[in-house]
Protein backbone atom coordinates (compact mmCIF):
# COMPACT_ATOMS: atom_id res chain seq x y z
CA UNK A 1 0.00 0.00 0.00
CA UNK A 2 1.38 3.60 -0.56
CA UNK A 3 1.62 6.28 2.09
CA UNK A 4 -1.48 8.23 2.67
CA UNK A 5 -0.59 12.24 0.97
CA UNK A 6 -0.91 14.69 2.95
CA UNK A 7 -0.07 18.28 1.59
CA UNK A 8 -0.25 21.83 2.99
CA UNK A 9 -3.16 23.95 2.40
CA UNK A 10 -3.33 25.86 -0.75
CA UNK A 11 -4.93 28.64 -0.61
CA UNK A 12 -5.92 28.63 -4.77
CA UNK A 13 -8.90 26.02 -3.02
CA UNK A 14 -11.83 28.42 -2.39
CA UNK A 15 -11.24 29.50 -5.99
CA UNK A 16 -11.02 25.81 -7.24
CA UNK A 17 -13.96 24.48 -4.99
CA UNK A 18 -16.00 27.53 -6.25
CA UNK A 19 -15.12 26.31 -10.27
CA UNK A 20 -16.03 22.80 -9.48
CA UNK A 21 -19.07 23.78 -8.23
CA UNK A 22 -19.77 25.43 -11.49
CA UNK A 23 -19.11 22.74 -13.64
CA UNK A 24 -21.21 20.11 -11.08
CA UNK A 25 -24.31 22.33 -11.14
CA UNK A 26 -24.24 22.23 -14.92
CA UNK A 27 -23.66 18.42 -14.95
CA UNK A 28 -26.43 18.07 -11.87
CA UNK A 29 -29.10 20.37 -13.47
CA UNK A 30 -30.42 21.87 -10.28
CA UNK A 31 -28.84 21.01 -6.81
CA UNK A 32 -30.42 22.03 -3.43
CA UNK A 33 -27.04 22.64 -2.21
CA UNK A 34 -23.15 22.48 -3.18
CA UNK A 35 -21.00 22.37 0.13
CA UNK A 36 -17.04 22.55 0.16
CA UNK A 37 -16.41 19.86 2.43
CA UNK A 38 -13.74 18.16 4.20
CA UNK A 39 -10.52 19.49 5.11
CA UNK A 40 -9.79 21.64 1.76
CA UNK A 41 -12.49 23.97 3.13
CA UNK A 42 -10.74 24.92 5.87
CA UNK A 43 -8.08 27.31 5.56
CA UNK A 44 -4.69 26.70 6.83
CA UNK A 45 -5.55 23.15 7.05
CA UNK A 46 -3.63 20.13 5.72
CA UNK A 47 -5.67 17.54 3.52
CA UNK A 48 -5.05 14.98 1.04
CA UNK A 49 -5.07 16.54 -2.60
CA UNK A 50 -8.62 16.13 -3.47
CA UNK A 51 -11.54 18.59 -3.08
CA UNK A 52 -14.28 17.07 -1.23
CA UNK A 53 -18.10 18.60 -2.49
CA UNK A 54 -21.44 17.51 -1.26
CA UNK A 55 -24.43 18.01 -3.24
CA UNK A 56 -27.69 17.76 -1.79
CA UNK A 57 -30.29 16.47 -4.40
CA UNK A 58 -34.39 16.94 -3.96
CA UNK A 59 -35.16 12.89 -5.07
CA UNK A 60 -33.35 9.38 -5.69
CA UNK A 61 -34.24 9.95 -9.39
CA UNK A 62 -32.46 12.86 -9.84
CA UNK A 63 -29.57 11.15 -8.22
CA UNK A 64 -29.99 8.39 -9.89
CA UNK A 65 -29.77 10.73 -13.60
CA UNK A 66 -27.02 12.85 -12.11
CA UNK A 67 -25.45 9.40 -11.81
CA UNK A 68 -25.63 8.94 -15.64
CA UNK A 69 -24.64 12.22 -16.42
CA UNK A 70 -21.54 12.20 -14.06
CA UNK A 71 -19.80 9.08 -15.47
CA UNK A 72 -20.65 10.47 -19.10
CA UNK A 73 -18.27 13.07 -17.71
CA UNK A 74 -15.29 11.19 -16.09
CA UNK A 75 -16.67 10.74 -12.79
CA UNK A 76 -16.04 6.81 -11.30
CA UNK A 77 -18.93 5.85 -9.18
CA UNK A 78 -17.95 3.89 -5.93
CA UNK A 79 -21.64 3.64 -4.48
CA UNK A 80 -22.28 4.42 -0.86
CA UNK A 81 -19.10 2.80 0.90
CA UNK A 82 -19.85 4.21 4.57
CA UNK A 83 -23.21 3.30 4.31
CA UNK A 84 -24.26 6.54 5.11
CA UNK A 85 -26.90 7.49 1.37
CA UNK A 86 -24.29 9.61 -0.16
CA UNK A 87 -22.89 8.30 -3.28
CA UNK A 88 -19.68 8.81 -3.80
CA UNK A 89 -17.86 9.78 -6.94
CA UNK A 90 -13.85 10.62 -7.70
CA UNK A 91 -12.35 12.22 -10.54
CA UNK A 92 -8.40 12.68 -11.38
CA UNK A 93 -8.00 16.64 -12.21
CA UNK A 94 -5.12 18.65 -12.14
CA UNK A 95 -3.66 20.10 -9.44
CA UNK A 96 -6.05 18.53 -7.22
CA UNK A 97 -8.66 15.44 -7.92
CA UNK A 98 -12.31 15.58 -6.80
CA UNK A 99 -14.17 13.51 -4.40
CA UNK A 100 -18.10 13.95 -5.06
CA UNK A 101 -21.00 13.38 -2.85
CA UNK A 102 -24.95 13.28 -3.55
CA UNK A 103 -27.01 12.97 -0.92
CA UNK A 104 -30.23 13.79 -0.33
CA UNK A 105 -31.96 16.83 1.28
CA UNK A 106 -31.71 16.28 5.62
CA UNK A 107 -28.86 13.76 5.12
CA UNK A 108 -27.44 13.24 8.57
CA UNK A 109 -24.19 12.73 7.29
CA UNK A 110 -23.65 15.56 5.48
CA UNK A 111 -25.23 17.89 8.04
CA UNK A 112 -22.41 16.42 10.37
CA UNK A 113 -19.84 17.49 7.85
CA UNK A 114 -20.89 20.83 7.57
CA UNK A 115 -21.34 21.47 11.42
CA UNK A 116 -17.53 20.10 11.41
CA UNK A 117 -15.95 22.30 9.36
CA UNK A 118 -17.48 25.50 10.06
CA UNK A 119 -16.42 24.51 13.89
CA UNK A 120 -13.29 24.47 12.16
CA UNK A 121 -13.31 27.68 10.89
CA UNK A 122 -14.30 29.19 13.60
CA UNK A 123 -12.16 27.49 16.10
CA UNK A 124 -8.53 27.52 14.43
CA UNK A 125 -6.63 25.97 17.71
CA UNK A 126 -9.40 23.03 16.84
CA UNK A 127 -8.09 22.91 13.05
CA UNK A 128 -4.61 23.01 14.20
CA UNK A 129 -4.98 19.86 16.61
CA UNK A 130 -7.06 18.13 13.79
CA UNK A 131 -3.99 19.07 11.89
CA UNK A 132 -1.25 17.40 14.28
CA UNK A 133 -3.57 14.24 14.62
CA UNK A 134 -3.79 13.73 11.06
CA UNK A 135 -0.46 13.75 10.22
CA UNK A 136 0.62 11.40 12.40
CA UNK A 137 -2.13 9.14 11.43
CA UNK A 138 -1.16 9.51 8.43
CA UNK A 139 2.49 8.23 9.35
CA UNK A 140 1.59 5.56 11.64
CA UNK A 141 -1.01 4.44 9.13
CA UNK A 142 1.58 3.01 6.29
CA UNK A 143 -1.62 3.38 3.86
CA UNK A 144 -4.26 1.34 6.13
CA UNK A 145 -6.74 3.78 5.46
CA UNK A 146 -8.87 2.15 8.08
CA UNK A 147 -6.50 3.22 11.00
CA UNK A 148 -6.25 6.55 9.56
CA UNK A 149 -10.28 6.90 9.50
CA UNK A 150 -10.74 5.29 12.37
CA UNK A 151 -8.08 7.27 14.60
CA UNK A 152 -9.83 10.31 13.25
CA UNK A 153 -13.18 9.09 14.31
CA UNK A 154 -12.86 9.73 18.06
CA UNK A 155 -11.77 13.46 17.28
CA UNK A 156 -14.77 14.22 14.89
CA UNK A 157 -17.18 13.12 17.32
CA UNK A 158 -15.89 15.22 19.54
CA UNK A 159 -16.06 18.67 17.31
CA UNK A 160 -19.09 17.53 15.93
CA UNK A 161 -21.20 17.50 19.49
CA UNK A 162 -18.87 20.78 20.47
CA UNK A 163 -20.42 22.21 17.28
CA UNK A 164 -24.03 21.09 18.62
CA UNK A 165 -23.61 22.70 21.83
CA UNK A 166 -22.47 25.93 20.15
CA UNK A 167 -25.43 26.40 17.82
CA UNK A 168 -28.42 24.92 20.47
CA UNK A 169 -30.32 28.48 21.18
CA UNK A 170 -30.77 28.91 24.82
CA UNK A 171 -33.59 27.77 26.21
CA UNK A 172 -36.58 30.31 26.89
CA UNK A 173 -38.38 30.32 30.64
Amino acid sequence: MGAIKLVDYDPAWPALFRSRREAITALLGHPTDIQHIGSTSIPGLCAKPKLDIDAVLLSNEMRTEATERLQHDGYVFHGDPHGADRWTFTKDEKPYGTRLYLCLMGNPAHQERVLFRDYLRVHPEAAETYATLKRKLAIEADGDWDHYTGGKSDFVADIISKALAETRQPSRK
